[in-house]
């Protein structure tokens, strides 16, 4: 690998995003609608009869009705854990950040293949960011790109000197060895992995670095936002599915210490704990084959396994480059989708070195979520049936996602007051017509290791 060092140079102006949830007369008329909206969906498992239509299916079709329960029951028990999830969620607050005294040594990573001139802007947003430059070192690590990415590193380095360490594989050796490099040349006590098609905040660093004034945080998640929302109708779907990713369930896992996935885009380790677990890492198998995608959970889970906690810092912002086009929507969700699997597998096992109150909420929280997976395939069996005898269900089937995807709009817009809302409403659509094949078949091909996007 080659490395490159160059004279410092003028730091480029730093971007500006927005960081925080105001908490004003907005956000608590807010919390009481949502309140509100609970205390109807726990009207309606207990007291509506909302899955008569199933039974009656079942009965007309001479299928027992104990095929219908699991629906209703894992309907019962999914609204009263959103219940639970966001009382959990109301009593989030973001950890206290670092400050330019309390700093610790900081070594940011950013893994490049093929990135081309996204990963100047990526480097530069890091360069720029507010943290004391003589404890922040920043290593590039091209894997092998096939395109001009290197030359772009190569500039990037020569701008900000000493700061930035530049390295190149010798050929395309994978995300996780590109992140290893880094690590094992890092001098830094937290780790931070940046991707290079993102662009991070200007206070991300300094927000990264405060949860780890805890002996017990060894793992920081930070806020991921879209870089191209404005590039169609995709990308601004997937923001307010990530605002709600990130201000919702990684905030709400946060306050038990668990939260299951740090995102590659924007996360900070624990160095010593991370060069424990460095080699099993890389060598992590799954049925057989070497596990390539999903390393930033694989990372959270090891972390974990150590007994340390994972939080997330909602004033870390990062903005991504997602998707523009349908294809590559896919290709990405898939490869999130298998990775899931194999880390839920693998959590199971770690969650009981959780403390005993974080192991019970993460053992329901997962459970509840996981069955959800056959219940709401044979639930589509059944509605599916019932669409050969009435077409009349499926306008029902429609304004039930419309209600339902118009309630999640309100844990949207406390984070978020923006008219994309709306994009929200369209994804719930979009996602029950063209994506509900996503998850199976990541069932049927979880070997496979791919990247797919580059």
């Amino acid at each position: 690998m080659k490395e490159i060092h160059e004279p410092d140079k003028e730091r480029p102006r730093r971007e500006r995003f927005p960081l925080e949830t105001r908490h004003d007369a907005w956000d608590h008329l807010l919390r009481l609608l949502i309140l509100a909206g609970l205390g109807s969906l726990v009207y309606v498992s207990i007291r509506a009869q909302v899955f008569s239509p199933l039974y009656r299916v079942a009965e007309t079709q001479g299928i027992s009705a104990t095929l219908v329960r699991p629906s209703v029951m894992w309907f019962m028990m999914g609204t009263l854990l959103l219940v639970f999830r966001t009382l959990l969620w109301f009593t989030y607050r973001p950890p206290e950040p670092a400050t330019l005294k309390t700093a610790p040594r900081m070594t940011v990573v950013i893994p490049a293949y093929n990135e081309g001139a996204m990963v100047s802007k990526a480097i530069d947003s890091i360069a720029a960011a507010n943290y004391p430059p003589e404890r922040l070192e920043i290593i590039v690590v091209d894997d092998g790109s096939k395109d001009d990415t290197w030359e772009h590193i190569q500039r990037a380095a020569a701008r900000h000197g000493s700061r930035v360490r530049a390295l190149r594989q010798d050929r395309n050796r994978g995300k996780r060895e590109a992140l290893a490099a880094g690590f094992r040349i890092g001098s830094g006590e937290v780790f931070v992995t940046v991707d290079s098609d993102s662009v991070v905040g200007p206070n991300a660093l300094l927000a990264l670095a405060g949860p780890f004034a805890s002996e017990r945080v060894g793992v920081v998640a930070g806020k991921v936002q879209v870089y191209n929302r404005k590039e169609g109708i995709i990308p601004r779907m997937l923001h307010v599915r990530f605002t709600l990713a990130f201000d919702f369930l990684r905030a709400y896992q946060s306050t038990f210490g668990t939260v299951y996935c740090s995102p590659g885009a924007l996360s900070a380790y624990r160095a010593s704990a991370v060069k424990q677990v460095l080699e099993r890492w890389l060598k992590q198998r799954f049925l057989g084959a070497q596990a390539t995608i999903g390393e930033d959970r694989a990372l959270t889970n090891d972390l974990m396994r150590l007994g340390y906690d994972s939080v997330y810092q909602r004033t870390a912002v990062v903005h991504t480059v997602v998707p523009t086009k349908y294809r590559q929507l896919t290709k990405m969700l898939l490869r999130w989708n298998r990775s899931f699997i194999r880390e839920e597998l693998r959590f199971a096992t770690i969650v009981w070195k959780r403390p005993m109150a974080a192991r019970l909420i993460a053992l329901c929280d997962s459970t509840i979520t996981n069955v959800h997976y056959p219940v709401i395939f044979l639930s589509l069996a059944l509605l599916g049936l019932a669409l050969t005898r009435s077409v009349l269900v499926l306008p029902r089937i429609l304004v039930a996602i419309g209600l339902i995807s118009l309630f999640y709009s309100l844990y949207y817009l406390r984070s978020e007051r923006s008219l994309d809302v709306v994009y929200g409403v369209i994804y719930e659509y979009f996602s029950f017509f063209f994506l509900f094949w996503i998850f199976p078949w990541a069932v049927l091909t979880v070997r496979a290791r791919g990247w797919m996007t580059r």
